[in-house]
């Protein structure tokens, strides 16, 4: 339960670190929170619980592929701020085009040859 309560911890503070960042130097939020360090923390979670090669080289894969499809949102949430639509209705907007280009990506992924750990 400890180890848990660790994990939850280091995970929240990054976030945490991100947008206390954010108030002073937007640039510099945007780089740390583009490091892919929850992917890293949940790679040594998933090592230090499994010690399993083969799960952590499938996890890192399908990572990146899913990483993917999460990228056009960067462009379209701030490109919809700029056409004047409200801060929620950009994110709903830019979480739902994510979304579906999960689906997509979860859907085409396997007929590409692409194993994604499903």
């Amino acid at each position: 339960m400890l180890y848990l309560l660790i994990k939850a911890v280091i995970s929240a503070a990054i976030i945490v670190a991100i947008s206390e960042i954010g108030k002073r130097s937007p640039g510099f939020a945007a780089l740390v929170a583009s490091l892919p360090l929850v992917s890293v923390l949940g790679m040594v979670w998933l090592w230090r619980d499994t010690k399993d090669t083969a799960r952590l080289s499938e996890h890192s894969a399908a990572t990146f592929w899913y990483v993917l499809p999460s990228l056009p949102m960067f462009l379209v949430i701030p490109w919809l701020l700029g056409k004047g639509v409200p801060f929620y209705g950009a994110l709903a907007l830019g979480s739902g085009l994510t979304i579906a280009l999960y689906f997509l990506m979860a859907f085409v992924a396997p007929k590409l040859g692409v194993n994604l750990g499903n």
